[in-house]
């Protein structure tokens, strides 16, 4: 992974990342504490906390389509510096708390064209595919890293700086970033054309049959996170301590860590894509040894199990970016990214009301693996068959070529 690091515009990319996902990390479990304490309340602290993710479903499928009409470097920078006011503002001791929730919606929304211009610029700096996989391991190593320490030492360094100073930290790290990518990032012209349609990526994606079964098995997540939505109960009824629900909140995206690192050491590039259908089956698969009610030790190891074949996500994304054109790509990616988050909110609501039916998060559980199993066979044998047609198609042109220079 080093080799894609060599390259000035894809660090200053992944650098300018990482610092971004630590610093909202930081701001989510900041906002929940300051919220909590000052109002006393658990429905206001979750809900400044959910409305960190929620604005981004709306700006997925609107803003995201800006990456394709502008400049996707000038983009980056007035999203970014945005973002460091907005957090900025936020910092100040004693902000009414209708004028935090107001700027707590702000943030994801500028966010979105901000991801989609960076997913699309990542392709652009790497044409190889090789290349090009290998940077997205990294990114999928780096932000699943910054979210497990946001998750095991957020709380700890509130608590020891206060909530102000965490939220200019994340202000700051914002700012780095607009540098950063102001400095070493290409200005290239637009991609698109400001008389593009709105939705051109949106069509785009559901008219396309293969994009079509690559974002079935990928949204397949929205089943795979359920466990995260039920960990508390799931501990419970493990007969562990409450400390435990951060064990099992972690376990998953410290086997994506792992399987992101496997899967790119040994399984060549040319290969990955042919595995996703049967990855994806195995990461809802897993969740099935959740009705043989598993200890704790086994329920985390199942999760990690799950979690590490999840790392399939990597690829499912490096395809989608190689099969939609440049100039929709930004589009395309909020449709994408709308829908896992959609998917994610949806599996995680469901979870909770069947978890309340049935009496049992283990079960739920379970039950969710073999739902995901029974979306995930045949959507796999599909992706199969496209993938050997194009293979054989690919074949043939080989031969039609050699036959010509003969």
């Amino acid at each position: 992974m080093t080799a894609v690091l060599a390259d000035r515009e894809f660090r200053a990319l992944w650098f300018a990342e990482a610092v971004s996902v630590g610093g909202d990390q930081l701001t989510r479990v900041a906002l929940a504490i300051l919220v909590y304490d000052r109002t006393g309340s658990a429905f206001f602290a979750a809900g400044i906390y959910a409305l960190t993710f929620l604005p981004a479903l709306a700006g997925g499928l609107g803003l995201s389509q800006l990456a394709d009409r502008y400049r996707r470097r000038t983009l980056m920078v007035v999203c970014s510096a945005l973002q460091a006011v907005v957090v900025g503002l936020m910092a100040i001791p004693h902000m009414p708390l209708w004028v935090l929730f107001v700027l707590v919606i702000i943030i994801p929304m500028v966010q979105s064209p901000a991801m989609a211009a960076q997913n699309a610029t990542t392709r652009e700096v790497f044409t190889d595919d090789a290349m090009y996989l290998r940077s997205q391991d990294l990114r999928g190593i780096t932000t699943n890293t910054m979210m497990l320490l946001g998750l095991g030492g957020g709380g700890l360094l509130v608590g020891a700086i206060g909530t102000s100073w965490a939220l200019t930290i994340d202000a700051i790290t914002f700012a780095v970033a607009a540098a950063l990518v102001w400095r070493d990032v290409q200005n290239r012209p637009p991609a698109g054309s400001k008389d593009d349609g709105w939705f051109d990526g949106a069509r785009w994606v559901f008219g396309d049959r293969k994009l079509r079964v690559l974002l079935t098995l990928s949204w397949l997540v929205g089943l795979a996170v359920i466990p995260e939505g039920l960990a508390a109960p799931l501990a419970q009824e493990a007969g562990a301590p409450p400390e435990a629900v951060g064990w099992l909140l972690a376990a998953d995206p410290l086997g994506f860590i792992i399987g992101t690192f496997a899967i790119s050491h040994f399984v060549p590039a040319r290969h990955r894509p042919k595995l996703i259908g049967v990855l994806a089956t195995a990461s809802v698969g897993v969740l099935i040894f959740f009705a043989l009610k598993p200890s704790l030790v086994l329920a985390l190891l199942l999760l990690v199990l799950a979690g590490a074949v999840g790392a399939y996500q990597i690829t499912v994304m490096a395809v989608f970016n190689s099969i939609v054109p440049n100039e929709i790509r930004g589009g395309a990616f909020g449709t994408a990214r709308t829908g896992l988050r959609v998917s994610q909110g949806l599996g995680v609501a469901a979870g909770g009301a069947v978890a309340e039916l049935l009496d049992s998060a283990m079960i739920t559980v379970a039950l969710a693996g073999l739902l995901g199993v029974l979306i995930a066979v045949p959507a796999t044998l599909v992706w199969a068959r496209l993938n050997a047609d194009k293979d054989s198609g690919s074949a043939r042109a080989d031969s039609d070529r050699r036959q010509e220079a003969a």
